[in-house]
């Protein structure tokens, strides 16, 4: 893809296109090489800004730039940022580049509005088969975690500041009116986003409780007995591994999955180990039972995780 960049550059310099009838590069593209519209414009604009900064072509021949940042990369990129804008881009989707080129530069005046609009009734139902051919699999551990699209998308408006496009029911918005008249001592005139923030800060109070990250109950004497992991050491360990699955990788680092986390004691408590903080390790649900399985067998492991792939398999999406 590089390769024909560059070519595709210096096809545009040279204003080839005209040569064999077509108006513009993009025309090229589209009508002879028959490109949709969308790749030719983001080949256009690569072409574009390899001939107008040449710097950008070693992190698209190694990877570290893709075709789809390409377009956010070109609103920003001078001759004399190229140092300090080009690796803000690098290992960057389309909807990061977007966000990294909405903080160097934010919509003058972005609009705050709340709007509501119907839809087509078929409109409003993903049939799952689209769902499924359509989806993309993230992680092993999170088979519902699901891109489905049109579903929700965001559009960066500011460094701060974000749109967000989201289908809902009849029923959501009626349980967010009750919500806002519920808040009407509290937070007066609240706007949609206060009310959702507001619902998003006691699912996470809630999860904290769960995980016991800021408790201060002391632990029982059954819960000692029982080798299970204090309140204490979970706050120390969440904090320790930055609330991320810590499953080593064999290229480096760790797993990172915040979804499904578990508390997973690295010398199984049924095998002589503690539940002190340094035999505790965060893991995704995944890599716990994967884990498990390489401790007591597939046999064993069967029975509680059959879902989870064999330890002589190998791990897919």
């Amino acid at each position: 893809m590089a390769e024909f960049l560059v070519a595709l550059a210096d096809f545009d310099r040279r204003r080839a296109w005209a040569e064999l009838g077509y108006s513009s590069l993009f025309w090229f593209l589209h009508r002879r090489l028959g490109l949709s519209k969308g790749a030719a414009y983001n080949r256009k604009v690569a072409a574009d800004l390899i001939e107008r900064c040449p710097d950008v072509l070693a992190p698209l021949r190694d990877g570290r730039l893709c075709l789809t940042s390409v377009v956010e990369l070109a609103k920003v990129l001078t001759r004399s940022n190229v140092a300090e804008v080009l690796p803000r881009f690098f290992h960057c989707s389309r909807r990061e580049a977007a966000e990294v080129s909405a903080a160097i530069r934010p919509l003058e005046r972005p609009p705050l509005r709340d709007l509501v609009s119907t839809v087509p009734a078929e409109s409003t139902a993903t049939p799952m088969a689209a769902i499924r051919d359509n989806s993309v699999m993230v992680h092993p551990d999170e088979p519902l975690l699901r891109v489905i699209p049109g579903a929700a998308t965001t559009v960066p408006l500011t460094e701060e500041l974000r749109r967000l496009h989201v289908t809902v029911s009849r029923r959501f918005l009626a349980k967010l009116d009750v919500a806002r008249d519920a808040l009407s001592h509290s937070h007066p005139g609240a706007t949609t986003e206060s009310v959702l923030e507001v619902g998003l800060d006691l699912v996470l109070a809630r999860h904290r409780d769960r995980r016991g990250i800021g408790a201060r109950a002391q632990p029982s004497a059954r819960t000692a007995a029982a080798g299970r992991v204090r309140a204490e050491a979970k706050r120390e360990v969440w904090a320790r591994d930055g609330g991320r699955c810590q499953w080593p990788l064999e290229g480096g680092g760790v797993c990172g999955s915040t979804l499904r986390l578990e508390y997973d004691h690295v010398l199984p408590r049924g095998r002589g180990g503690t539940s002190d903080t340094a035999n505790i390790r965060l893991l995704c649900r995944f890599h716990n039972q994967w884990t498990a399985r390489a401790m007591y067998g597939d046999e064993f492991m069967d029975r509680f995780a059959p879902h989870v792939p064999r330890a002589s398999e190998p791990v897919t999406a």
